[in-house]
C-alpha cells in the first residue's frame, strides 16, 4: 500500500516537468511553419549550390539538375548561365564568364589505389603480402 502512494505522489509530483521535455523528432524551428497569428515569419533555410541532379533511367527523359532550389532542365538558363552537362555528380554551367563546373559534394574526391581491385593488389595495398604466399626477407 505504501510503495502505491509512494507510486502516485511522485508521479504527480513529475507531471508537470513533462510538458517541459523537447521533442527529439520535432524539425529545428526554421523549418516549422510559425503558429497562425503570431506575427513570426518562419526563416527559409540557406539554400547554395547544386542540390540534386536528375537523370532518367532509359535516357529518353530530359536531364536536370536543383540549383539553388531552382529546378533547371538540360539546355535552360540558371540567371547568366546556360545549363549544358548534367552527370551524375557534377553538372557544368556555361556563361558569358566561362565553364562553371558545380559539384554534389565538392570536398569528396574519388580516387582509387592501382592494384587495389584485385585481391593481390588489396594485400599489396594493405601490407598483407602473406596472402599472396611470400614472405618477407
Amino acid at each position: 500500500m505504501a510503495h502505491r502512494l509512494i507510486l502516485a505522489l511522485s508521479l504527480v509530483l513529475a507531471a508537470p516537468a513533462w510538458g517541459q521535455l523537447a521533442d527529439p523528432t520535432r524539425p529545428p524551428p526554421q523549418f516549422v511553419a510559425p503558429a497562425a497569428g503570431s506575427g513570426a515569419v518562419a526563416a527559409a533555410p540557406a539554400v547554395t549550390g547544386l542540390q540534386s541532379v536528375i537523370l532518367s533511367r532509359d535516357g529518353k527523359g530530359r536531364p536536370a539538375a536543383v540549383i539553388n532550389g531552382e529546378v533547371v532542365r538540360l539546355g535552360e538558363m540558371h540567371g547568366e548561365a546556360r545549363l549544358v552537362k548534367v552527370a551524375e555528380d557534377h553538372v557544368v554551367l556555361l556563361g558569358a564568364e566561362g565553364r562553371e563546373t558545380l559539384r554534389l559534394m565538392p570536398a569528396a574526391e574519388k580516387t582509387m589505389k592501382v592494384g587495389a581491385g584485385t585481391a593481390t593488389g588489396a594485400a599489396e595495398s594493405i601490407g598483407m603480402n602473406a596472402i599472396k604466399g611470400e614472405s618477407k626477407k
